[in-house]
């Protein structure tokens, strides 16, 4: 299977500043996996869009997928709000 090339939504910047710095080597880290597999195990496909959803610790990373294209767009990187801290 050919690799998929990721790409970042200029939101995403932005999303990363609340992030703590360790968390943000692990998203990215996570993030970098779906170039070989955009659709691993514990993904979650977001109901009436095209976007799926992972988690990463305490945060969720969501993106979209163009197989014809052969590309991921990260759309969203956030806290989950439904962790307890």
């Amino acid at each position: 299977m050919a690799g998929y090339k990721i790409y970042f939504r200029e939101s995403v910047e932005k999303d990363f500043r609340s992030v703590i710095k360790n968390d943000i080597k692990k998203i990215l880290r996570k993030i970098a996996l779906l170039a070989s597999e955009p659709r691993p195990q514990g993904c979650e496909k977001l109901t009436d869009q095209e976007k799926y959803r992972i988690r990463q610790g305490r945060y969720r990373i969501v993106y979209s997928i163009q197989d014809d294209e052969l590309t991921v767009w990260i759309v969203n990187v956030a806290h989950r709000k439904d962790v307890n801290d």
